[in-house]
């Protein structure tokens, strides 16, 4: 076995997040005037936290007042409905079961608000995974290593025992400022020239594909 311990990125790497997402944005967008995003933009605009996203959805929008005030209304309305559409990726839960019961420890890390990460993973991965941390106050989201490091730590692993999954440049990032290896999946929120340009050496399409590299 390659690898003793899996940390997963949670949107677009085993869940599929984006509607839910694009809903509870596209809410915010209106009540305060501005217009809507379709799907594939919102596509383009995750990656760095709820924050970034909402910049990236009102821009050229300044006003820091402003870009709170929507921030704030989209995280309330994304709180009560990030279930409602979301789903896990195909071949996913079977991937976490198989996994799990070749011994690996299982983890996520995401710049998604930490209660969020929590309740999804709770909801959709019941018992599957050791730990899950999401973005909170002082600490430093992804690409930066902390949180990455954070779970190492809790679950007394060294880097080279583990290896980190994404499907964005943030991920892929994150894996080279931890000193880890990557596997970026092309199914999520990037497409595999996206993650090519970003540094990614290993890319794969399926699930199992994932299994393999990890098992080997």
């Amino acid at each position: 076995m390659k690898y003793q311990l899996v940390i997963f990125d949670l949107d677009g790497t085993i869940l599929d997040t984006l509607e839910d997402l694009t809903d509870s944005m596209n809410y915010a967008l209106k009540k305060y005037g501005y217009p809507v995003r379709t799907i594939e933009e919102v596509r383009s605009f995750v990656g760095n936290g709820l924050l970034m996203l909402t910049r990236r959805a009102i821009a050229p929008e300044t006003d820091e007042a402003v870009i709170q005030r929507v921030l704030a209304e989209q995280k309330a309305y994304y709180k009560e409905h990030c279930a409602d559409k979301t789903r896990p990726y195909d071949g996913i839960i079977e991937l976490l079961q198989h996994l799990k019961q070749q011994g690996v420890k299982l983890a996520v890390v995401s710049n998604k608000a930490d209660h969020a990460v929590k309740e999804l993973c709770d909801t959709y991965f019941p018992n599957a995974l050791e730990i899950s941390v999401g973005e909170r106050e002082g600490i430093r989201r992804k690409p930066a290593p902390d949180t990455v490091n954070e779970v190492l730590q809790l679950l007394q692993m060294k880097k080279e025992q583990a290896v980190y999954i994404g499907d964005s440049e943030v991920d892929v990032a994150t894996a080279k400022n931890a000193e880890m290896d990557c596997i970026a999946v092309d199914w999520g929120f990037r497409d595999k020239d996206c993650l090519q340009e970003a540094g990614a050496t290993v890319i794969v399409s399926t699930t199992k594909q994932v299994e393999k590299h990890i098992l080997q």
